[in-house]
């Protein structure tokens, strides 16, 4: 059975940073279902609307990930939603995998308070503001257990592949960047 993932839409949410987790972790065979915070359909940072599969309130059980897309007022939203707070930390105490990007990491992740002692990284503009007394790092993509963070929409394939990688295995990840043509 493959593994669960549940990438969280807010309204406000950066498409890219969406959009390439979805796309990326479905061709590696996983289970992703796109839950919207308030309803299905959830309008995006630059006026794009999109479907979701079901309310972030439908979601039964623990996946074995959650995907928090950066964007503003998206990061925000969520990092104020009691339901995505409520959840995540299902996935981190499970020892399931909490990944968020761009703004997300500072405004969600660190909030619910699963950064403290961790290395992260975020979008530049809100590096001074990580605190959750995480070490801040500049990589694109970091790996600090079952948290991984990303630095933003650039970064958005990078971080679905290391994704693709920890969910599945490292040569199915390779497979799909030589066949996207992501580069090294």
């Amino acid at each position: 059975m493959a593994k669960q993932v549940v990438v969280v839409l807010a309204d406000g949410f950066e498409e890219i940073e969406a959009v390439a987790p979805i796309d990326v972790l479905r061709r590696a065979g996983l289970d992703v279902t796109v839950a919207g915070l308030d309803g299905t359909a959830i309008r995006g940072s630059h006026g794009v609307t999109y479907l979701c599969d079901a309310e972030l309130g439908a979601i039964d059980g623990t996946p074995d990930a959650i995907v928090l897309p950066g964007g503003l007022p998206g990061s925000t939203n969520l990092g104020e939603s009691e339901a995505v707070q409520r959840l995540t930390q299902k996935v981190h105490e499970s020892g399931g995998i909490c990944a968020a990007l761009c703004a997300a990491p500072a405004l969600t992740l660190s909030r619910f308070g699963l950064l403290e002692g961790r290395v992260a990284t975020c979008h530049p503009a809100f590096m001074d503001t990580l605190g959750g007394g995480a070490t801040p790092s500049e990589d694109r993509v970091v790996v600090d257990g079952n948290i991984v963070t990303s630095r933003g929409a650039g970064t958005a394939l990078d971080f679905s592949l290391k994704l693709a990688e920890l969910l599945v295995d490292e040569k199915t990840a390779n497979e799909l960047r030589e066949a996207m043509v992501a580069g090294p």
